[in-house]
């Protein structure tokens, strides 16, 4: 299968914050990119089509907007 994406995808497991509007919800950050991410999610509902990634490890914020969803699973591409 040829591969698709404009950029890697790096294998991790970070732990990650979904933020919003006052709101959060933990998630973990299963692949990233410089131009986007995978998130582990108990579920997706609920969670808006913009927020805010807060990863833990790097101590970073990027703006996110969602570009799929899936039963615990969400892909992002960063704003």
């Amino acid at each position: 299968m040829e591969e698709r994406r404009r950029a890697p995808r790096q294998r991790v497991l970070k732990a990650g914050t979904i933020s919003f509007g006052g709101a959060s919800i933990d998630c973990t950050i299963r692949n990233l990119t410089s131009l986007g991410a995978s998130l582990n999610v108990v579920s997706p509902i609920g969670i808006p089509d913009k927020f805010d990634l807060i990863i833990q490890s790097d101590h970073s914020t990027r703006p996110c907007i969602v570009v799929w969803r899936k039963e615990k699973q969400i892909g992002v591409s960063f704003c």
